[in-house]
C-alpha cells in the first residue's frame, strides 16, 4: 500500500481513471469545440477523421502504458526518461516539460474567460477582469486546500463532463449520425492534417504519470487508468463527432457543442454544454498544477506543500498581469510553450527503445511504435511552430 499525500490513502483505479478523463484534454471540449472545429470543410468524414485520430494517438499511449508497467513516482515521463537515457537528458525533458505547463497555467484562464465564456455569455464583458482574477485564484485555493481534495475535485470534474459528453453525444447522433460519416472523403492532405490535429490533442494524456507515488498498486492501477480513459473518450468524442457529417455549419460555430445543444435541445442543455467546456480546461489545469507540484518535488525534494505554495503565487499573479493586454499576453506565451511542450514529448518517446532494453527485450514493434508516435509527436512541433496548431 503506498501512503500517500492524499491524507493516508492512495488513488484507487476508479478515481485515478477519473483523473485520467479530466486530464485528456478535458473530454467534453475535445468533443463540443476542438474536434469539431479540426473537422470543418471535412463535412462527410467527420467519423473517420475522429477514428483515425484515436487509432494514430494510440502509439504514444501505449509507450506511456508501458512505462507505467515499470514503475510509479511523481517523477512521471522524467522518471522513465531517466531511467532510459541518463540523468542529463531527464533534466532536459523535465526542464522543457516545466516550463510549458507553467506557462500554460498562467495563459489558459485568458483562453477560458475571452473565448469560451464570452461566447457562452454575450453579456459578460463587465465581469471578464474580475473572472480573469478569480478563475486563478479557485484553481489555487483547490490545490492549497490539499492534495486528496484536488483530487477529488478533478475526479468529479472528469466524471461530471464525461456524463455531459454523453448526452451531447445522443443529441448529435439523433440528428446527424449517418454510416458516410467514415468514409473518406476529401483531399488525403486535409484528411491527415485533421486526423493529426485532433490525435494531438489527446497529448495531455502522460499527466496522470506524474501521480504514479500516490496511486494504490502503481504499476496495475497505472496502465488501466490510462488505457480504460483513452479508450472511453476516444470513443466518446468520435461518436459526438460523427454527429456533424450532414450538420456542416456547426463546425464553423464558435463553440460547436453549444451550437449543437442550442438548435436541438434548448437553452439550457446549450449553457451546461458551454460552462461544461470552460470547467473542462479548468480541470485541464488542476492536473497539470498536480504533475508540476509531483515532478518539481521529485526533482528538488521540496516538500509538496511548498512547492504547491510557490505554484499558487505564479497562478494568482498571472491574473492581474494578464489584465495589461489579454490578448497579447496569450499570444506571447503560447508558441514556447506548445514548443517545450513538444520537445519534451518527443524526448520521452524517443528513449523508448532504450527503457525497454533496459527492462528486457527490444522488438521490431517498439521501434515501428516508436517511429509512428515520434512522427505525429513531431507534426505536434512542427505545426507549433508553423501555425500553432493543438493549442
Amino acid at each position: 500500500m503506498v501512503v500517500a499525500e492524499t491524507g493516508g490513502r492512495a488513488v484507487g483505479r476508479w478515481g485515478l481513471t477519473a483523473v485520467a478523463l479530466a486530464a485528456l484534454g478535458g473530454p467534453l471540449a475535445l468533443a463540443a469545440l476542438y474536434a469539431p472545429h479540426m473537422v470543418a470543410g471535412l463535412d462527410g468524414s467527420s467519423g473517420f477523421v475522429a477514428l483515425a485520430a484515436a487509432v494514430v494517438f494510440a502509439f504514444p499511449i501505449y509507450i506511456w502504458v508501458r512505462y507505467a508497467r515499470h514503475s510509479g513516482s511523481g517523477g512521471g515521463l522524467y522518471g522513465y526518461v531517466r531511467a532510459a537515457a541518463g540523468p542529463r537528458v531527464g533534466y532536459a525533458q523535465a526542464g522543457l516539460w516545466l516550463l510549458s505547463y507553467a506557462l500554460y497555467l498562467t495563459y489558459t484562464t485568458e483562453y477560458v474567460v475571452y473565448d469560451i465564456l464570452t461566447s457562452v455569455f454575450p453579456g459578460i464583458g463587465p465581469a471578464r477582469p474580475w473572472l480573469e482574477v478569480a478563475i486563478p485564484i479557485l484553481v489555487a485555493g483547490v490545490m492549497l486546500a490539499g492534495a486528496r481534495v484536488a483530487i477529488a475535485v478533478t475526479a468529479v470534474i472528469g466524471v461530471a463532463q464525461l456524463a455531459l459528453l454523453i448526452v451531447l453525444a445522443v443529441v448529435t447522433l439523433r440528428h446527424g449520425a449517418q454510416a458516410s460519416a467514415f468514409q473518406p472523403v476529401g483531399p488525403h492532405g486535409g484528411l491527415a492534417d485533421a486526423a493529426a490535429g485532433i490525435g494531438l490533442l489527446y497529448v495531455c494524456g502522460s499527466l496522470p504519470l506524474y501521480l504514479g507515488g500516490e496511486a494504490s498498486r502503481p504499476t496495475r492501477t497505472m496502465p488501466w487508468a490510462l488505457m480504460v480513459a483513452y479508450v472511453v473518450t476516444a470513443v466518446a468524442v468520435t461518436v459526438a463527432v460523427i454527429g456533424y457529417a450532414t450538420n456542416p455549419a456547426f463546425t464553423r460555430a464558435e463553440i460547436p457543442g453549444v451550437s449543437v445543444a442550442q438548435v436541438f435541445a434548448g437553452h439550457g442543455l446549450a449553457v451546461a454544454v458551454g460552462v461544461g467546456v470552460a470547467v473542462s480546461v479548468i480541470g485541464v489545469m488542476l492536473v497539470e498544477y498536480l504533475a508540476v507540484t509531483r515532478l518539481t518535488r521529485a526533482l528538488t525534494g521540496w516538500s509538496t506543500r511548498t512547492i504547491t505554495a510557490v505554484v499558487a503565487v505564479l497562478v494568482v499573479a498571472s491574473g492581474p498581469v494578464s489584465l495589461i493586454d489579454p490578448d497579447k499576453f496569450y499570444d506571447t506565451l503560447i508558441r514556447p510553450s506548445l514548443i517545450a511542450l513538444w520537445l519534451s514529448q518527443l524526448i520521452g518517446v524517443v528513449v523508448f527503445p532504450w527503457f525497454v532494453r533496459r527492462h528486457g527485450r527490444l522488438r521490431a514493434t517498439d521501434v515501428v511504435v516508436t517511429l509512428v508516435a515520434v512522427a505525429i509527436l513531431g507534426y505536434g512541433l512542427y505545426g507549433s511552430i508553423a501555425h500553432q496548431i493543438a493549442s
